[in-house]
């Protein structure tokens, strides 16, 4: 991959919540391995998608790249500065290239403010406009995403979770940024409105030549949205690769059994096809097993899979995975 190309650079990024007992004095007594040594690099104007089961670490991941969380250890290169470095106003200044459309469209706008006062409000701490200007600005987006300029003077309650989750968008549009990290933008919305959010993101992304890091659990938006896919596993990354060779020759056991479960359209083929059903249940990530993370719940794990932890390699061309049984 062509160094001038990528705009996103992750090396060894961990993340650690630690546990601590105590009411005045606060002793550590573990950790939540939430992200464990994760690197990936995006490229300018493509989109990464980031899959794997709820509480595989997918959203730390996202929000520790924007400095939301500070990782435990790791870098985070973003147009060839290290984000990990910075502190206050050098970090302030850098974030206005970088924005995030939240999951929930619901739990991520104030209820007390306007949607003007929402949109507009990163143009004001960023001192991008004046008062004056945020206006016009604000009609602007609106339009951009679809809604009426009308709507600004409203509240949140008044719209949908389309409609809401639009309005996200439009905040996160507001500083022009380069790389907006979308954080299960969909997965809260009804499955009509879920095409149309999509469908925008893409519009946005052509127009403005956008780069995402677009999270999620549902594959087959995936596969409609993203170039690249990267699935994760109790805080690791298992596979990584494009699209198309995801989908049609998944190398890691994990991704198997996760395409496995994508239902598809055609009942006759449903039938026919193999499901690979994973048994137990995911392992704390306060105690992540030893060794492969995966291998108390893989098919095929042999003894060597608890002894050391698989190497993240490419095994074929731009197709990296995890796991020491892949050929």
């Amino acid at each position: 991959m062509s160094e001038d190309n990528v705009i996103l650079r992750v090396d060894h990024l961990v993340k650690y919540f630690p546990i601590k007992r105590g009411i005045i004095i606060q002793k550590q007594i573990g950790a939540v391995h939430a992200v464990d040594d994760v690197s990936f690099e995006v490229k300018r104007g493509e989109t990464l998608g980031l899959v794997g089961e709820s509480g595989c670490g997918k959203s730390t991941t996202g929000r520790t790249i924007l400095q939301l969380y500070r990782p435990t250890s790791g870098s985070v290169i973003y147009d060839g500065v290290d984000l990990v470095k910075l502190k206050g106003e050098d970090l302030r200044h850098m974030r206005r290239k970088m924005q995030m459309i939240f999951q929930d469209p619901y739990a991520s706008l104030n209820p007390r403010m306007t949607v003007g006062e929402i949109v507009g409000e990163p143009l004001i701490i960023h001192k991008i406009a004046s008062q004056k200007e945020v206006e016009e600005h604000v009609n602007n987006l609106l339009e951009l995403v679809g809604l009426n300029p009308s709507f600004a003077s409203r509240y949140p309650h008044e719209f949908s979770g389309g409609q809401r989750q639009r309005i996200g968008v439009a905040r996160a549009l507001a500083l022009q940024p380069a790389l907006i990290i979308c954080d299960e933008p969909i997965s809260a919305l009804d499955v009509s409105i879920q095409a149309q959010v999509v469908n925008l993101l893409e519009d946005l992304q052509n127009q403005f030549n956008l780069t995402y890091l677009f999270i999620a659990h549902d594959l087959s938006m995936v596969r409609h949205i993203s170039k690249r896919v990267a699935v994760m596993y109790l805080g690791v990354l298992v596979e990584m690769t494009s699209r198309d060779n995801l989908y049609s020759t998944p190398l890691h056991p994990y991704t198997q059994a996760l395409l496995s479960a994508v239902p598809i359209p055609d009942p006759v083929a449903d039938e026919k096809r193999q499901r690979t059903i994973l048994v137990g249940d995911v392992p704390t990530p306060v105690n992540p097993p030893s060794g492969c993370r995966f291998r108390t719940r893989c098919p095929i794990a042999v003894p060597l899979c608890a002894e050391s932890r698989p190497e993240f390699r490419e095994l074929r061309p731009d197709h990296f995975v995890a796991c020491f049984l892949a050929k």
